[in-house]
C-alpha cells in the first residue's frame, strides 16, 4: 500500500452493508482507507454491522471506531462530527454512502409514501452530514467530501424517485463544491454503474424475486466493459483518489465508475 493517506481522519457513513454474499461499498471504501493509513470512523444505523467493518479492519493490524447514527437525522450527524473531532481534533474526508432504492416505480405508478422515503433517506443522508463537517473543514481550511450518487442520475431508467433523489445528490454536491473551494473544501460525487454488492444483488433479487445467477448474469450483460458488473473495491478505489493529495485540484466532478455504460449515448 502506498499510505496515500497516512494521519488523516476519515469518516464514512453507511459503512456496515446489507447481508450477501459480496462486499457493499461503505465496508470497502472504509478497510481501504485504512489499508491507507487513515483513522477511520465507521458509521452507521446498525451499529453490530458496522463493528463487523471494524473487526475486518483490525484483522489487518489496522484501527477503526464503529459508531452508531442515523445519516439523515441532523442530530445524529452533530453528534458524529463532534465525537470524532474530540478524538481526533480533525476531519480530513466525509464520505456519504447511505442510499435505498425501495419500492420505486415510474412516473404513473410511483406511489406518495414510496416517493417520499427514497428522497428523504437519499437525500438527507448526504446534506445532513455535511452540513455538519463544514465548519470543522471551513476552520481548517481543507478537507475532502465525496458523496455517492449512481449513473441513474443520468441514464434512462425506469424508477423515477430514485433516479431524481440521484440526481439531486449531483446538484447538491456542485453547489457544495463552489460554495466552499474558498476554504480549501473539495467535493466530488462517485456515480456507480451495475456493482455486484449486496444492496444490488441480494436487494434486488428479493424484491423482485428473480433468481439471484440469472439476475447476475442479466446485469453482466448490460456492461459494455468485459461484460462484467464492478464491485464495491471499485467505488472503493474511486473514492481513494478522489479522497487523497492526487486529486487534490478536483471538486465539482461526478465521476462514473461504470464500465462504459454512461459513453452509450443514442
Amino acid at each position: 500500500m502506498s499510505r496515500r493517506l497516512e494521519g488523516k481522519v476519515a469518516i464514512v457513513m453507511g459503512a456496515g452493508q446489507t447481508p450477501g454474499d459480496t462486499i457493499g461499498n461503505g465496508r470497502a471504501t472504509a478497510i481501504l482507507f485504512a489499508r491507507e493509513g487513515a483513522h477511520v470512523l465507521a458509521v452507521d444505523r446498525r451499529l453490530d454491522s458496522a463493528r463487523e467493518t471494524v473487526d475486518m479492519i483490525g484483522a489487518e493490524g489496522n484501527k477503526a471506531l464503529a459508531v452508531e447514527a442515523d445519516a439523515t437525522s441532523g442530530v445524529d450527524c452533530n453528534r458524529v462530527i463532534e465525537d470524532c473531532l474530540a478524538a481526533h481534533g480533525r476531519i480530513d474526508i466525509l464520505h456519504n454512502n447511505v442510499g435505498i432504492g425501495g419500492a420505486d416505480a415510474g412516473p404513473s405508478h410511483i406511489e406518495e409514501e414510496a416517493w417520499d422515503q427514497i428522497m428523504s433517506v437519499n437525500l438527507k443522508s448526504v446534506i445532513f452530514p455535511c452540513k455538519a463537517v463544514l465548519p470543522a473543514m471551513r476552520e481548517q481550511e481543507s478537507g475532502s467530501i465525496i458523496n455517492i450518487s449512481s449513473i441513474a442520475a443520468v441514464c434512462s431508467v425506469g424508477i423515477v424517485a430514485y433516479k431524481t433523489s440521484k440526481a439531486g445528490i449531483n446538484a447538491y454536491t456542485q453547489s457544495l463544491a463552489i460554495g466552499n473551494a474558498k476554504y480549501g473544501i473539495r467535493a466530488n460525487v462517485i456515480m456507480p454503474g451495475l456493482m455486484e454488492t449486496p444492496m444490488a444483488i441480494e436487494g434486488i433479487s428479493k424484491g423482485l424475486g428473480v433468481d439471484k445467477d440469472e439476475l447476475i448474469r442479466q446485469r453482466n450483460a448490460q456492461v459494455p466493459l468485459r461484460g462484467q458488473m464492478g464491485t464495491a473495491w471499485d467505488i472503493a478505489r474511486a473514492a481513494l483518489f478522489l479522497a487523497s493529495d492526487d486529486a487534490s485540484f478536483i471538486t465539482g466532478v461526478s465521476l462514473p465508475v461504470d464500465g462504459g455504460q454512461t459513453a452509450r449515448v443514442g
